[in-house]
């Protein structure tokens, strides 16, 4: 799955090839060279007398031809349609040994392969949590607000291909007593379907196990494990089945024996906006069940709500969190139950966490049960609207601003050889749109294309002086499209082809989501359209007329 995402990103990344012959990417032997034929006697510098024309048409007209020759070779296209111009360009054989795409596939993951071993051995990960335990009816009664503290460290490192050393220790601290201890794994995959770890750790609990894990089947994995305490010498074996029920869903049973032997049969279910999870738990001194489900709103704020009840805990938990960084997550949550009210903040940066649960109060008293509720909500709800929001805002429009300023020469430059390609299309778009008009056709109107939010936003309300230095971020093909629309009338633009790679096209704002608005005329009626710069488009369509607008 992995590869075939990476080849779907690389191949919409660099599918302008067909873009500037205006071909599917499914197109024919027969279609690419007809479209060439098209786009040459257009592009021929022979056809020029002037001598800036000539120059104009040459440049143009040696980016047909490039494209024509990837395309018209099996091999070459192959490369393209799989990897893009980064398969052409990094060292793959073109010989007669490569001929299928799984073969060129392979020989691209070797060379991919090779540059990612380089980095292997050196790369580690480390986590980490702390933990600060806050009580407010203890700073109430003149005690020190901070009720306990604990912290865990872990760091994963890969010693070869197959192996994996995690170090790991923890400590916590509770009033005036404390403890910790230290854990050393080795992790080793000893074969595509089993992997066997190691495991010793000293303090609190000391002692030594193994675990090891296989998948069973297609879709089913068992897990073995056995500890020994260093202490007394009991051991504890556990069982683990897992499979996986569905595309989304999964469930799994344990079993563990030893001192304190427990069954537990869980289920997770997880798709795109929802995710939830529940487990069992039975023993000779324990009981339990928990529970949660979590929706996600937008790609950026989640809301949860779960529950615990058993012999030893009943709690509700009600909650959320927001990613604030590319990189950070602040979750907030509301716990009822037996042992009080309780706030949880958390903060998740990477792979280290921040948790600092604060008891607002040992009783279930309904006043503060309600304001606990209320409060992170309203405040929560004041401070988007009135100040992160807006901060954000600015830091995007600053961001998106200092970008463009950074891409400006990139940009002029792009613009700059789209006008060019748009003053050799001008008088055959010319003839076409008039004769489309004269019998009621197909005419474009206008055509704008990039970032129609960002060019609206800074021709009605401009937010910095630096922006008025930059060029809109959108580009006028009018002439462009009006050069497209073929002899019965009809403009038709390929699917999974970036539009910024058509003749007289450029990418008015690099890293920006572009869109394509199409205002056209035809049959005395006014219509309208936009579409996003990945999809396809093909007028006219009666859906896209404007309501009440004639000519």
């Amino acid at each position: 799955m992995g590869e075939e995402m990476y080849g779907k990103h690389e191949k919409e990344k660099e599918g302008e090839l067909y873009a500037l012959l205006h071909i599917s990417p499914q197109a024919s032997d027969e279609e690419i060279r007809k479209a060439y034929r098209q786009w040459a006697q257009v592009y021929h510098p022979d056809k020029y007398q002037s001598l800036q024309m000539k120059d104009i048409a040459t440049e143009n007209f040696q980016k047909i031809r490039e494209a024509y020759e990837i395309l018209s070779d099996a091999h070459k296209r192959q490369i393209y349609d799989i990897y893009g111009m980064e398969g052409l360009t990094s060292g793959l054989e073109l010989g007669p040994r490569l001929k299928t795409p799984e073969e060129i596939r392979e020989e691209f993951e070797r060379v991919k392969q090779r540059r990612e071993e380089e980095k292997f051995a050196a790369h580690v990960r480390p986590s980490g949590s702390f933990l600060a335990n806050l009580s407010l009816p203890q700073l109430l009664n003149g005690y020190s607000l901070i009720k306990g503290m604990a912290m865990a460290s872990e760091v994963q490192s890969h010693v070869s291909k197959k192996d994996t050393i995690v170090l790991s220790g923890n400590l916590a601290v509770t009033g005036e007593s404390g403890g910790g201890a230290a854990t050393a794994m080795l992790r080793h995959q000893a074969s595509s379907v089993s992997s066997i770890e190691i495991v010793a750790s000293a303090g609190l609990r000391s002692l030594v196990g193994f675990q090891t894990s296989r998948h069973l089947s297609l879709h089913s994995t068992g897990t073995l494990g056995l500890s020994v305490s260093l202490k007394d010498g009991s051991l504890n074996l556990s069982n683990t089945w897992t499979r996986q029920l569905s595309e989304v869903s999964s469930g799994n049973i344990q079993l563990v024996l030893g001192t304190d032997p427990t069954i537990a049969v869980g289920w997770q279910r997880k798709e795109e906006k929802n995710s939830a999870a529940g487990e069992l738990k039975f023993g000779p001194t324990i009981f339990g069940a928990s529970g949660h489900y979590t929706h996600h709103f937008s790609p950026k704020s989640h809301g949860r709500i779960g529950g615990r009840i058993g012999s030893t805990a009943l709690e509700f938990e009600v909650g959320g969190g927001r990613r604030i960084s590319d990189y950070s997550t602040l979750r907030m949550f509301c716990t009822l139950g037996v042992q009080g009210i309780f706030w949880r903040i958390e903060l998740h940066r990477g792979s280290q966490k921040l948790i600092v649960p604060v008891l607002l109060s040992r009783a279930l008293n309904p006043f503060v049960a309600t304001a606990a509720l209320i409060f992170p909500s309203s405040l929560y709800a004041f401070l988007k609207v009135c100040i992160i929001k807006p901060y954000y805002h600015r830091r995007e429009e600053r961001k998106t601003l200092e970008k463009r300023k950074m891409t400006l020469a990139q940009v002029l430059e792009g613009k700059a050889a789209a006008e060019n390609a748009q003053t050799l299309l001008h008088n055959v778009s010319m003839r076409k749109k008039d004769k489309q008009a004269a019998r009621g056709g197909l005419v474009i109107t206008e055509a704008i294309y990039g970032n129609l939010k960002g060019h609206r936003k800074s021709v009605e309300e401009p937010v910095l002086d630096i922006e008025n230095e930059l060029p809109p971020p959108t580009l006028d093909v009018t002439i462009p499209l009006n050069f497209l629309v073929d002899d019965s009338g009809q403009l038709k633009l390929h699917e999974g082809i970036k539009k910024s790679g058509i003749m007289g096209f450029c990418d008015p704002c690099p890293g920006e989501p572009k869109q394509l608005k199409v205002s056209y005329s035809y049959q005395g009626h006014e219509y309208e359209v936009v579409v996003d710069d990945y999809s396809g488009l093909e007028i006219p369509q009666e859906n896209h007329r404007r309501s009440g607008a004639f000519s």
